[in-house]
């Protein structure tokens, strides 16, 4: 999209103190559009100031306002975030799964929350530094991929709707990372070369392992094999995950290879890890799952079953697959439908509580919770 094309426009971009979000807010200031910026402060816990350092964040944002000469305010949803995403993710970790509360975090706060704040501001949209497009035709608003094929972050915003896409802005879409960077270093922004946040969503780097023993009771089992034979220890299945690799401490086992040990299944139940060995062992790889249900960006219902591709995790390629909607489907209403999808080739790591996402070539259509 061109931006110069869209009328002059009121625009609150969400400023992180990134290199991605300061590049959006001069491409939208030099098209000639009113800028503001919001640095968004939604995690108020012990230890924030070590492990996401807000206040460092808040001045690297400030100091790129202040080089574009856009206005900066600091907005607190911390009491949104812990509603409608942590005490989700906590949940979800009580029940023995892994979630994604990017995902969540997108959709709630700064698709939501943060939108909310910009309309009743009387701006007329929002934008973000994600690498991703949105585009609307005689079908409604679509969410499309990022160009550059290793920063994509569609899989991240696959639970918006049409209506959030309208009134959201994604100026780098159409840049690389490189040319992010390299347009910053060449405007003087002190961020240019700043390192790409992770961890937790608005919570940031962490010993995640000590973070979550702070919410949640760790309850330690036995870590088996599938039939059976006991290996070691684990301390509370809640901090592993399907594939994992590291932190299992299991040495060398009398009559097993050298081979490294890897999580195929957690028994909720029974409490257990199951481990097997082998980077490719055949329990790794899964042929099909299932999901209680699929969000749609656009609201044109597809017909089923839907031969599509899909992500069960970020930056894996799309993977070919058939979409079989199981019971309680109508074309009007997809509501407390299961879907079973299965894929042409197995997949690997396949984890109960994060998504699966759908492509159709470069638009997202949307995706769901791994159920099983």
């Amino acid at each position: 999209m061109n931006y110069s094309d869209i009328p002059s426009s009121r625009i609150i971009v969400g400023m992180s103190g990134g290199v991605d979000s300061s590049v959006a807010a001069y491409l939208l200031k030099n098209a000639g559009h009113l800028v503001e910026g919001v640095f968004m402060k939604n995690w108020e816990g012990d230890d924030t100031e070590t492990y996401c350092p807000a206040a460092t964040d808040i001045e690297d944002a400030q100091a790129v306002c202040d080089l574009l000469g856009i206005h900066l305010d600091i907005v607190n949803f911390a009491d949104q975030y812990w509603e409608r995403v942590f005490a989700h993710f906590l949940a979800e970790y009580r029940a023995g799964r892994t979630p994604n509360p990017d995902i969540l975090c997108n959709r709630e706060i700064k698709f939501r929350a943060f939108l909310d704040y910009a309309r009743n501001r009387g701006a007329d949209y929002i934008a973000t530094g994600h690498y991703a497009r949105a585009l609307k035709d005689s079908s409604g608003m679509h969410l499309l991929k990022g160009k550059d094929t290793q920063k994509d972050q569609s899989y991240f915003l696959h639970a918006l709707d049409e209506s959030q896409l309208a009134q959201s802005l994604f100026p780098i879409g159409n840049l690389s990372k490189h040319q992010v960077r390299d347009l910053a270093r060449q405007l003087g922004l002190k961020n240019y070369n700043k390192k790409d946040s992770t961890g937790i969503c608005f919570i940031g780097e962490r010993k995640f392992k000590t973070f979550l023993s702070e919410y949640l009771p760790a309850r330690p089992g036995k870590i088996t094999t599938p039939d059976g034979e006991e290996l070691g220890r684990h301390d509370g299945l809640m901090f592993y995950t399907i594939g994992q690799r590291q932190g299992l401490l299991i040495g060398g086992k009398k009559g097993k290879t050298e081979a490294p040990w890897y999580v195929a299944e957690k028994d909720i139940q029974g409490n257990r890890l199951i481990v097997v060995q082998g980077e490719n062992h055949p329990a790794l790889f899964k042929q099909a799952l299932i999901t209680r249900s699929i969000h749609w960006i656009n609201q044109t219902m597809p017909s089923f079953p839907l031969r599509t591709t899909a992500k069960t995790r970020y930056r894996q390629q799309d993977q070919a697959c058939v979409i079989h909607c199981m019971h309680g489907h109508s074309q009007e209403k997809t509501d407390g439908a299961c879907f079973r999808i299965e894929f042409e080739q197995p997949q690997r790591a396949v984890t109960p509580g994060q998504s699966i996402v759908f492509y159709d070539d470069d638009i997202c259509l949307g995706g769901g919770i791994i159920e099983e």
